[in-house]
């Protein structure tokens, strides 16, 4: 990707299969042997002192993580979908310390997967969009019924007319602390969401952090 696209890959930063179909026709190009030659090369590169550098290392995270599972498609859990995970766990219920969450990466982990299993994943998917509208209003779609997490059977609502969400999200300090947690601090390990070919969502495993030693949850689904 470095080698052959790295300038197009600036601005804007491209879907997972754009960045697929670009590393296939790299590897056409240059072949393995070439790409083989210069693996040593980039990895001794700063990703600090080369902006396309650091791109490139961030393109290649979501790749491995989009093709983690065979017969699947995968990505990080958004910033909503890990709060309302966090939420529905029996973390902290009393505790609104965010410090307290802070040096506690591995029970906050803990608590975001025990979270995700009490619901089914669609489930989650819709109440993560609704979080995501409630506190960043520009996430809202223009098109009713049309979203960035609406896919197959996931169709997600404004959070003011989705009554699954104030049903079981009722307690809004909760979903802003928790909400805010999740955006912040990336430290915080949360699993994968699994798109599977023959239907279906799951709940995948916790993946290694990313180049920069953080776990990346963005504000849209990004498959």
């Amino acid at each position: 990707m470095f080698e052959a696209w790295a300038d197009e890959f600036a601005v804007p930063v491209p879907d997972t299969d754009v960045v697929h179909t670009a590393l296939s026709a790299a590897v056409r190009k240059f072949g393995p042997a070439r790409v083989d030659s210069v693996t040593a090369e980039f990895v001794e590169m700063n990703p600090r002192q080369y902006g396309e550098v650091a791109l490139c290392w961030v393109l290649a995270y979501r790749l491995a993580l989009s093709f983690w599972y065979e017969g699947a498609r995968s990505r990080p859990m958004t910033v909503g979908e890990a709060a309302v995970a966090l939420y529905l766990s029996d973390a902290y219920r009393h505790q609104v310390d965010p410090d307290t969450f802070r040096r506690s990466p591995l029970l906050v982990s803990r608590a975001i997967r025990q979270g995700a299993a009490l619901v089914p994943t669609e489930t989650l998917m819709r109440l993560g969009a609704a979080m995501g509208w409630e506190f960043v209003p520009a996430l809202t779609c223009v098109t009713p019924g049309v979203t960035d997490a609406s896919h197959q059977d996931v169709t997600a609502m404004a959070p003011g007319r989705d009554w699954l969400y104030r049903q079981a999200l009722p307690d809004w300090r909760r979903r802003r602390f928790c909400f805010d947690l999740m955006r912040a601090d990336r430290r915080q390990p949360s699993p994968l969401i699994v798109r599977l070919d023959g239907g279906g969502y799951e709940v995948g495993a916790t993946p290694p952090a990313g180049p920069d030693g953080t776990w990346t949850r963005s504000l849209r689904a990004q498959w």
